[in-house]
Parts: structure tokens; C-alpha cells; sequence
């Protein structure tokens, strides 16, 4: 029996619909850009397998730093014990964020990282005996995650319309997302910053913190904002004295050509939540990290104003031994980084003269247009994501959004025979 069919009877895949879904590819290796299925057939990886992937597939490096770490230390309970991984790896960090940041919070993926975001803003204030502060301000089309505070800060209807009941209150501004050629930036931008402005006359005592996707919003179709606007933006919040909060679990680590999106755009939020690119790919790690006033305000002489939030594998050592490996290798990437965000440019200004395709913007390695397929679930965007598999890409559409993401080692010959092929492909849709 195939791989293939073996999954389809004991397996339950994420984000699917079993009853119309095709059959799941079988990969069995990857090396570099590509991964390569039972028959040998290869796979340009241009969404860097759901984002993760930064220096490509079976990385050496990495995976020899894993190699000999797990030949000293697998796992160790990270309450009340520690090891050199962990503790460099936060160095490492801290080394790299914008000054100010001063703890690092160890969990185990995106959402989890955003959960120990949430709860330290919210117990923030209540360990400062501001006990009404409930409310928490993010913005519409805003994915942070599929627990249940990750889901109530974004309300995406097409992942958590089942759970609405059981999500808490936020309160949600529209994210003026923006593109190349795009006259009413500018416009949208300042409607937005007025109204947040005219809620915080209102509510700024009882609001917590902001939450956003600096940058790009990811889900949502990678919706992109200016840094203009993030500048702004963190001026109007600290002006009334609110907490911020960048969920960084998809821009960090070089994703938008410089180190994080807040070192991008010269922002520094009180929180910052990272994931995905941090092990490189290889390994389930996240981090929230916090400036010193956070930390500060949980300590006390009783267990009471402590953080009261822990995962299994809190600090896996071999997760972080990857992230220091990772790490290292991003340092050598900005000249790649560069080179890809060239190629894209050059190549959405080619894309732009079909008919069709509308909104194109770029931030660093993500490139992304849209192009009318009705929508997330249509029919003609899974046809579309299946003739892309059939010639060798792995591309998936986020509804009308088709985008690039590429590992950091991608070639540019590479990237651009990419290109070819997405515009053969809706060419054919057109004609």
C-alpha cells in the first residue's frame, strides 16, 4: 500500500476536508529548496513548508547541532533546572531585538507564544492593581493562532467561525493594507490612527494592550502595512500609556529582510512573540520575549503575582541547540535575503502587466498578488494549487492570494523559473 493511502486511514490532516481532498503527497526527503516525493519527483518549496523553513531542507549545520546535543541532553523540566542552550540562545536574542527586550518566555509554537503574550499584558496591569483593564485592541483579517486566546484576538471567520461563542470580547480596527502603486495608502492609514485614537478617548483605562502582525498579516493573504504606519501607530499608543504586543511568529528572523519587523520599521513593542523560522525549521520552539518593566511586575514574595503558564517542553534543548545553529546561518543570509527581494520586485512588475492580477506587494522575501478564484475554499483555487504540485511548486493559494515565501537558499534562477510557471498557469486560467 502507498504512503499515500496509509495516511488516509489512520490520519486527520489540518485544514482539510477529508470527503473532497486529494490524496496528501508522500515525502519522503528534502534537500535544500526542494523535497522529493516516493517516486523521486521534486518539489520547489516556495511557502518554506507553512513558513518554518529558512536556510532549506536537512540543513547540515542544523542538523548536526542536533545531533550532538542530543548526545549530552534530550529535555530537562525547565521549572526550577536550566542548560546552556536555552540560556545562549536568549543571549542570542536579545543580542538581535531592539534595545529594551530583557526576558525570554520559552514555549512551543506560534499560539503558544501569543497565550503567554496575552496573559502577561493582562496580569501586568492586574498585578499593578489595575483590575478593569479587559479590553485588548487588534485588527481585522488578524491570525495569531488556533487556541483560544490566540483565536479571540483575530476572529478569522474562515478558521474559528465554529468557536465565536467562546472567544472573549476585542475590540478591532481595519488594518489599512497596502500595495505597490496603492494613491490612498496615506488616506486609509490616518482614517485608522483616528479611529483608534477616538476609542482610546474613551477606553484607554480599561484597554490592555494592542496586538497586530507588524508588517504582514499572514493568514489573511499577506496583507502588508508601511512602516510609516507602524510608527504612527506606536507613537498613538504609548501616548495613552497602552502595552504592545508584535506577533512576530512569521516576520522574524529575516522574513522582511532585516532581523524582525520592528527592527525593519525602527518600532519597539513591550512584547514580542517568535516562532516558525526560529529552529530553522527543524524543531517545535517559541519564544515571547519582554522588556524589563513586564518581568518586573511579576515579581513578589509569594507565588501569587508569578506567571502561572508552562509547557512540557519548555526549552527543549535540542529544539534551542537548532536555533542556535539557525541563527548563525541567518547572519550569513542577508545578502540572500536581498537578492530575493530584488527578484521579486523585478518579477511582480512582470505579473503586473496580466490581465487580472491585482494588488502586488513585496516585504522583504514575501511577494504576493491577488488574482479572482472565489475565494479560500473555490473550487478553482484547489485546481490551481493542484496544477502547481503537478509541475513541481509547492505554492498554496490563501484564497484569491497567490504568494511566495521561499527558503533563504533558494537560487535566483530558481525563484524565477517560479515565476514562469505561476504566469503560464494564469494565463491558462485567463484564456
Amino acid at each position: 500500500m502507498m504512503l499515500s493511502e496509509r495516511d488516509r486511514a489512520v490520519i486527520w490532516h489540518p485544514l482539510t476536508q477529508h470527503q473532497t481532498a486529494n490524496l496528501p503527497v508522500p515525502i519522503v526527503r528534502g534537500s535544500g529548496s526542494y523535497l522529493y516525493d516516493e517516486q523521486g519527483k521534486s518539489y520547489l518549496d516556495l511557502v518554506s513548508s507553512w513558513w518554518v523553513n529558512l536556510h532549506g531542507h536537512s540543513h547540515p549545520e542544523i542538523a548536526e547541532a542536533i545531533y550532538e546535543q542530543a548526545k549530552t541532553l534530550e529535555h530537562v523540566i525547565f521549572a526550577g533546572f536550566t542548560h546552556e542552550p536555552a540560556v545562549q540562545l536568549a543571549e542570542k536574542l536579545l543580542e538581535i531585538l531592539p534595545a529594551g527586550f530583557a526576558k525570554v518566555f520559552y514555549s512551543d509554537n506560534g499560539s503558544t507564544s501569543v497565550e503567554v503574550a496575552l496573559k502577561m499584558a493582562y496580569q501586568y496591569w492586574r498585578n499593578h492593581g489595575e483590575t478593569k483593564r479587559k479590553r485588548f485592541i487588534a485588527f481585522d483579517g488578524g491570525y495569531h493562532g488556533d487556541t483560544f486566546g490566540a483565536m479571540s484576538i483575530g476572529k478569522n471567520l474562515t478558521y474559528h467561525m465554529h468557536f465565536l461563542d467562546l472567544l472573549f470580547s476585542v475590540d478591532l480596527f481595519s488594518y489599512p493594507a497596502t500595495w505597490i502603486a496603492d494613491k490612498s495608502a496615506i488616506e486609509k492609514e490616518e482614517r485608522v490612527l483616528n479611529q483608534i485614537a477616538e476609542f482610546l478617548e474613551k477606553y484607554a483605562d480599561e484597554t490592555v494592550a494592542l496586538i497586530l502582525e507588524p508588517l504582514i498579516q499572514g493568514a489573511a493573504g499577506m496583507q502588508m502595512c508601511t512602516e510609516r504606519f507602524l510608527k504612527k501607530l506606536e507613537k498613538l499608543i504609548r501616548s495613552y500609556g497602552i502595552l504592545i504586543i508584535y506577533d512576530e511568529v512569521m516576520t522574524g528572523f529575516g522574513r522582511t529582510g532585516d532581523y524582525f519587523a520592528c527592527t525593519k520599521s525602527s518600532t519597539t513593542p513591550d512584547i514580542i512573540c517568535l516562532s516558525k523560522g526560529i529552529s530553522g525549521g527543524f524543531l517545535p520552539l517559541a519564544a515571547t520575549v519582554c522588556h524589563e518593566k513586564i518581568y518586573e511586575a511579576f515579581l513578589g514574595d509569594t507565588f501569587a503575582k508569578a506567571l502561572a503558564h508552562s509547557h512540557s517542553y519548555s526549552a527543549n534543548p535540542l529544539g534551542c541547540a537548532a536555533a542556535l545553529a539557525s541563527m548563525k546561518l541567518l547572519h550569513q543570509s542577508a545578502d540572500k535575503r536581498l537578492s530575493i527581494e530584488k527578484t521579486h520586485h523585478e518579477e511582480l512588475a512582470r505579473l503586473m502587466l496580466l490581465t487580472g492580477i491585482e494588488k502586488p506587494r513585496y516585504c522583504g522575501t514575501i511577494a504576493a498578488f491577488d488574482f479572482n478564484l472565489g475565494g479560500y475554499a473555490s473550487q478553482n483555487s484547489r485546481q490551481l494549487q493542484k496544477r502547481f504540485v503537478d509541475r513541481g511548486l509547492l505554492l498554496r493559494p490563501l484564497g484569491d492570494v497567490i504568494y511566495f515565501l521561499p527558503p533563504y537558499c533558494i537560487t535566483d534562477a530558481e525563484l524565477r523559473g517560479a515565476y514562469d510557471i505561476v504566469i503560464e498557469e494564469i494565463q491558462g486560467v485567463i484564456a
